[in-house]
């Protein structure tokens, strides 16, 4: 198979030729190889090669629904068991993992092929995908751009091409911002529906979930309906969809009822073709027959996103000790920024975190009482175009402040923990859009309906009600035939002419 065969087709028809014999597995997995050959040295997206282990993957003829088609796993909570799981950490750069994630399981028991390990900030904690240990990812339509993060690495060899799909996880918007800045579809599972085992059940209270960025919505569904399903670490199960999600493509949505703001949550500026974004969307929809109007849940940005910092700093300083622990490594193993995190965590109290993770009911009934009057949510999924790569470096002043926390680790630095939490709030107000379906649980996709005047991708968020990923589904196959996106190649990487 050649690449520009290999570059016409997305991980659903790229299946369909190797059940019809058209093409072997061996020979779909050397045309990713060589794009990533192609590509990868001006993206960076994939910082550990698989690719033997690809290979006797894809001698075995693997079977699945989705058999054949080469994948990359993110390099965050999802193990393959003899390979490291670094996490974008130095520490855990050569540490091999002794099993399997279960979502990495039910990828291969799709048939899917994995290949390597995609780019990730340290533990996932930016949306931007830019780590000391591995440097940054870059985006496909502009490498002087970010692909977003946690999931860039991921983002960027999707829309480059070198996958046609590839696992991704959020933990708030970490599939979604970077569908936004990179032109992909990607949806967000609700709480529990994608495992997180067998390490564990319900990492930050459930608002962190596994998933997939794909190209088109059939490959989203079709992943999703191959990894969704409670297994035995999971707190509760869940109910299973009312019908396989594979078929919920083309299935009319029905009319809606959507609400629509382009404000920020943090009450902060939003750039202009973010607005732009979300009108055009809202223009779309109701020319599609839906009722569009102007309407918001009563929820409390500033408390919310104060309320989920809580919990991050927490779950840093708990992480940082954890590795440690497990490797005997010191402070430098650490980016100076995971250290500030973990120090912030450790100046909370046990009751600051109970009270904070408490105040998250107000928010999922805030939004619940949104959506007894509305079907979807309609928001920017980030307040602007994709920034430049090192835009939001931390300024010289928050490095000392940073080394303050570290060396006293107590309650006397109150003054530069407020300091810290202010430039925190103030990198926040790049992706002010997705933590709200992180805490409240509930599903929500970014859909590429929009580019900028510069030629960059900039997406549009829905949010659902719990249990709504079938309608997300359906809504993103009727707006992908009304708008089509997957012809669309980056400009910042060559594509080779077709033969």
């Amino acid at each position: 198979m050649r690449v520009d065969e290999y570059l016409e087709h997305d991980a659903v028809g790229l299946a369909a030729l190797v059940r019809s014999k058209e093409v072997t597995p061996a020979e779909v997995l050397e045309a990713a190889i060589e794009r990533a050959a192609q590509v990868d040295p001006a993206l960076n997206a994939i910082i550990l090669p698989m690719y033997e282990e690809g290979r006797r993957l894809a001698s075995a003829f693997p079977e699945g629904p989705l058999g054949g088609v080469p994948f990359l796993l993110k390099d965050l909570f999802q193990d393959y068991a003899g390979y490291p799981t670094s996490a974008g950490n130095r520490a855990l750069r050569h540490l091999p993992a002794d099993r399997n994630s279960e979502v990495v399981n039910r990828w291969l028991s799709a048939g899917l092929v994995p290949f390597g390990k995609t780019n990730t900030p340290e533990f996932g904690a930016k949306g931007v995908t830019e780590s000391d240990e591995f440097g940054p990812a870059r985006n496909p339509w502009n490498p002087a751009h970010t692909p977003g993060g946690s999931s860039g690495g991921s983002a960027a060899a999707v829309a480059a091409g070198i996958a046609p799909a590839a696992g991704a996880n959020d933990g708030g918007g970490s599939i979604r911002i970077p569908a936004a800045c990179c032109g992909l579809f990607g949806l967000k599972p609700g709480r529990g529906r994608v495992p997180f085992g067998p390490n564990g059940g319900e990492p930050m209270h459930g608002a962190s979930v596994n998933g997939v960025l794909t190209r088109t919505v059939r490959d989203s569904a079709a992943l999703l309906q191959a990894m969704a399903g409670s297994e035995a670490t999971s707190p509760y199960p869940i109910a299973p969809p009312d019908r396989p999600y594979t078929e919920e493509v083309g299935r009319d949505p029905g009319r809606l009822r959507i609400g629509f703001t382009d404000r920020s949550p943090l009450g902060t500026r939003v750039h202009p073709e973010a607005v732009r974004a979300v009108r055009e969307a809202a223009a779309l929809l109701e020319g599609l027959g839906h009722e569009v109007v102007e309407a918001e849940p009563d929820i409390d940005g500033r408390a919310l996103t104060e309320d989920f910092l809580t919990l991050w700093y927490g779950s840093m300083a708990a992480l940082v000790d954890e590795v440690k622990a497990d490797t005997g490594c010191s402070d430098e193993h650490f980016e100076p920024d995971t250290l500030m995190l973990a120090a912030m965590g450790r100046t909370r109290t046990a009751a600051d975190y109970v009270r904070g993770n408490n105040r998250w009911n107000d928010h999922v009934l805030a939004l619940a009482d949104f959506h007894s009057r509305h079907d979807l949510l309609l928001t920017p999924t980030i307040a602007g175009p994709p920034v430049t790569v090192g835009r939001l470096d931390p300024p010289p002043w928050l490095r000392t402040v940073e080394r303050l926390l570290v060396r006293t680790r107590t309650e006397r630095v109150v003054t530069a923990t407020n300091l810290v939490t202010t430039e925190v709030m103030n990198n926040l107000t790049a992706t002010p859009f997705t933590l709200t379906a992180n805490l409240t649980g509930t599903p929500a996709m970014s859909v590429p309906l929009h580019w900028t005047a510069s030629g960059l991708p900039l997406g549009v968020q829905f949010v659902a009600a719990p249990a709504g990923e079938g309608l997300l589904l359906r809504l993103a196959a009727q707006l992908e035939e009304a708008g089509p996106w997957a012809h669309r190649r980056p400009t910042g990487v060559p594509f080779p002419a077709p033969a």
